[in-house]
């Protein structure tokens, strides 16, 4: 975990910004008292909108398995009647039990479980392909919308809150659409089917076993009304724990280094003791349900007993159908037990529905699909044109920061205060200054991370607020004091940079950047897999590759933030005359720390609390004696 991601993660005052303050966590409490159960489930239903001919086949072969299952009892029932009334006569002296008659009812019986059970298989089988379906359509759109965030999204939510969403709460939606979409379909036929045929046999039993449903339901409602926030909560701090657990498994190192466990256990005990209680009211609630279901059945199942004994005695109705309208009442309970516990489901469905469709819901970076600007990008050699109003301007590279305002969204506080700078084509800009200065935020200004308050930055005269930022951000390269590499090979690194590019490109880009040398050393060269966190190669190695990467790039604007700053001296000489080759010709920034590594830039911004305080060449600024002379002078004797 580095010093950024742990200053992030103290800061309190911003809801979600960090796992380890109080921020995140008081901002999920206040997030679950935001519960749209309605409006959630109409999003989900209209999500499965593409999919409406299968689920409507699905339905009708649930539909069809269910009623052929239902009509069992009944038909068991004959035999039944059949069995009694071949005792009775043979008591009599008659023919006694027909068993040819019985052998056709059982063949019968038969003949229509197997045709349910292919029903049922090929309902299960269709299902499980919409659910699949819908499960990569969720993890695909969160995909894409997570590349169309802006940076500030990622600024104030942990890498765990996002992972939540995409791999807990995509799952339990699976699972509701894959298990128990289908089963309240043939919960809700079995119901009515099963009460039809209990009609059939005796209306007055069958109204006895009408009583619980009234007792059920309220209760079902009852508990669902209490258990619902609680399902939402759990959700939420579910993916504070991974957050959580996603930092601490990162940064693991830093944590031993610095006998950080007794904390990051803490904490961890803090974040798990809200979950379990919020989870142990959800699953305690849940719990409840079944039982008290079974037991409502229960009463209902007694009294239809009693009823059905005495209406045999009477002679009302057959020992068959008392037989059969005993397994009908136990067929009527189980579906209503099976749809109160599936409401448990729908409660835990909907909360994680509810927190992928916030993620989908989020504000996107804006970018007007009419810009007036578009960049031309030839295939054959790269050159960039400008084209404003139907007419072509060739590329120079001029870049233009016209009295720049600019504060961090949800701040308060201006980080950069009337910023100017006139930079011609092909020259070499060297921003320096203190930490907390504005440097990098100079770049990402440029690169429209981010957009200006006031004023305006131009590139050959064009507003980069008319231009489209995949457009604009396909004329820079970047090299970042933090490295990131994915989990792949070295070749496949480099190439990120220019993904047509041959392995003859990508090796010689790696020896522009003095890559080859190293590579050679290594298991399998170019071929040799990185691992998750890139901790198979050195910091200063990692560096190395993404230069290589950039100068495959090779972008038309140059942008190297503390890009030596991981290398020893020897490697820096190599790399700075690598560097010297890929910027010529090109316009360069070069934030740098290490005043050595600028002199000969041709023009330097000195940047302190958002501002130019002095500008011009090494020899100007140190003749001028001022904050950058100061700046060379302590760096010097530190050095030394």
């Amino acid at each position: 975990m580095s010093e950024k991601n742990n200053a992030e993660m103290k800061k309190s005052s911003r809801p979600g910004g960090g796992m380890l303050g109080g921020g995140p966590m008081k901002g999920m409490m206040e997030k679950s008292k935001v519960n749209d159960f309605k409006g959630t489930l109409i999003k989900l239903i209209k999500y499965l909108g593409s999919h409406t001919i299968a689920i409507f086949i699905t339905i009708l072969l649930a539909v069809g398995s269910t009623i052929l299952m239902i009509q069992g009892p009944k038909i068991l029932g004959t035999a039944t009647t059949e069995i009694f009334t071949g005792i009775i006569s043979k008591i009599a002296g008659g023919k006694g039990i027909d068993f040819d008659a019985i052998a056709k009812i059982m063949i019968s019986l038969v003949i229509l479980y197997c045709i349910s059970m292919v029903l049922s298989y090929i309902q299960g089988w269709t299902m499980t392909g919409i659910a699949m379906k819908i499960t990569y359509k969720f993890r695909r759109d969160i995909s894409e919308k997570i590349n169309r965030m802006p940076l500030k999204y990622f600024t104030e939510k942990t890498h765990g809150e996002v992972l939540s969403r995409i791999t807990n709460d995509v799952d339990i939606v699976s699972q509701t659409l894959n298990q128990s979409l289908t089963q309240i379909i043939t919960s809700i036929t079995q119901i009515i089917g099963v009460l039809i045929m209990m009609l059939s046999i005796s209306p007055e039993m069958t109204l006895i076993a009408l009583t619980v449903i009234p007792l059920s339901l309220f209760s079902v409602m009852l508990l669902v009304k209490f258990s619902q926030k609680h399902f939402k909560k759990q959700q939420e701090y579910l993916g504070n724990i991974n957050g959580h657990v996603e930092e601490m498994y990162s940064g693991h190192v830093i944590i031993k280094a610095f006998n950080g466990e007794d904390e990051s256990i803490r904490k961890f005990k803090q974040y798990n003791k809200k979950l379990y209680s919020s989870a142990m009211m959800a699953q305690f609630l849940s719990g409840l349900m079944m039982p008290l279901m079974n037991f409502i059945g229960n009463l209902g199942y007694v009294a239809v007993c009693i009823l059905g004994g005495y209406f045999a005695a009477k002679g009302k109705i057959e020992v068959g159908n008392i037989q059969a309208f005993i397994q009908y009442i136990r067929q009527f309970t189980q579906p209503i037990s099976q749809i109160a516990n599936i409401s448990n489901v729908l409660q835990s469905t909907v909360a994680a529905a509810e927190r992928v469709f916030e993620f989908l819901d989020e504000e996107e970076e804006t970018d007007d699909s009419s810009a007036p600007v578009t960049v031309n990008v030839a295939e054959k050699d790269g050159k960039i044109t400008f084209i404003k109003d139907g007419e072509s301007q060739p590329f120079n590279g001029s870049v233009q920061f016209e009295n720049i305002k600019f504060a961090y969204p949800d701040d308060n506080v201006t980080v950069i205060h009337g910023f100017s700078a006139c930079v011609k084509p092909g020259q070499r800009i060297a921003i320096v200054g203190p930490t907390g200065g504005g440097k990098t935020t100079m770049v990402k200004l440029l690169m429209r991370f981010y957009d200006v308050n006031e004023g305006a930055i131009t590139i050959d005269g064009n507003d980069i607020r008319d231009v489209k930022r995949n457009e604009l951000r396909s004329m820079f390269g970047m090299v970042l004091q933090e490295t990131w590499l994915y989990n792949g090979s070295i070749m496949e690194n480099i190439r990120y940079g220019k993904l047509n590019a041959t392995d003859k490109d990508v090796i010689t880009a790696a020896k522009a950047a003095h890559v080859d040398h190293f590579v050679s050393t290594l298991p399998n060269g170019y071929n040799m897999e990185l691992n998750e966190e890139s901790s198979n190669v050195s910091q200063g190695q990692k560096q190395l590759i993404t230069i290589a990467r950039a100068i495959l790039a090779d972008p038309k604007i140059l942008i190297l933030d503390e890009a030596t700053s991981s290398v020893d001296t020897r490697t820096e000489i190599l790399i700075q005359q690598a560097m010297e080759h890929l910027m010529n010709g090109r316009t360069s920034f070069i934030i740098a720390h290490r005043l050595s590594t600028i002199r000969n830039a041709d023009l330097i911004l000195v940047v302190n609390n958002g501002d130019i305080c002095e500008q011009g060449t090494h020899d100007e600024l140190l003749n001028a004696n001022g904050f950058y002379a100061n700046l060379w002078t302590s760096q010097f004797a530190l050095n030394s």
